[in-house]
């Protein structure tokens, strides 16, 4: 199954790190948190990436084009420019990369990736959280409600989207940042079906707003109730609070060897 990123966002609230790097491209531990959403995937067996990009995509571009090179040792010869690469990192990744646009909103950037994702359902993801969700368990539960979309929901701190879910698993609300709610938030990690990218009408549709509120109203929206680890890194506390658990060695997202 495919997966999509969404990593164009300016991260304003990271500042002290993007006015060099788009927010996905800042490091946990010596890689990008990108790397670290990707790795996950991967472990599951999933492998084909496609990440819509667009504030300062070029970075986003020249981190993948030169990822050998960057995760190795190796020799050059200068005359000749020929390069020897030791102990050369790969991973074995189709990594599709797609200029979005730079002032896109979210459910744009998706609509816009519409033919490189096809007439399959697809995993959806931020460019910019971290999480120990069993891909495989959530792909099967998407697979035995037939509704168009799965949110996987989660309960750290009321900051964000809340979720109302009936004790079926059926989502009754999506709100964008309530005042009050359940405690349920949106925490990414969907799967959905192509049909959804209906409800969006272009660039400046915001996905959490309009098409998943429709999607809810329409009861075609399941929530994926996941307990485990998940951690956004939308301020710099967030991502020094992702950096000790790293160097720490109690990274609990880290469940690839």
């Amino acid at each position: 199954m495919k997966v999509l990123i969404l990593a164009g966002g300016f991260g304003t609230r990271l500042g002290e790190y993007t006015t060099m790097i788009p927010k996905p491209m800042v490091n946990i531990g010596d890689r990008p948190i990108l790397w670290h959403i990707m790795k996950t995937y991967a472990y599951y067996g999933h492998c084909d990436f496609n990440i819509a990009l667009g504030y300062k995509a070029e970075v986003i571009k020249n981190y993948f084009l030169n990822y050998s090179i960057l995760n190795s040792d190796f020799s050059i010869h200068t005359k000749s420019q020929k390069i020897e690469t030791h102990n050369r990192v790969d991973e074995d990744w189709k990594i599709t990369l797609v200029d979005t646009g730079l002032d896109t909103m979210t459910g744009g950037r998706l609509k816009r990736m519409r033919n490189f994702i096809g007439n399959e359902p697809f995993l959806l993801t931020y460019g910019d959280g971290v999480a120990d969700v069993d891909i495989n368990s959530l792909i099967s539960f998407h697979k035995s409600h037939g509704k168009l979309v799965t949110v996987t929901a989660v309960r750290p701190a009321a900051r964000f989207g809340e979720l109302g879910i009936s004790k079926f698993g059926q989502v009754t609300s999506f709100q964008e940042k309530p005042q009050v709610g359940e405690g349920w938030i949106n925490g990414g990690y969907f799967v959905i079906e192509p049909a959804f990218l209906d409800f969006i009408d272009g660039d400046k549709t915001v996905l959490e707003r309009d098409p998943l509120e429709a999607v809810a109203q329409n009861r075609q929206l399941m929530a994926f109730p996941h307990t485990g680890f998940w951690q956004c890194m939308d301020t710099k506390r967030d991502r020094d609070y992702l950096e000790d658990c790293w160097g720490s060695g109690k990274a609990q997202w880290k469940i690839w060897t």
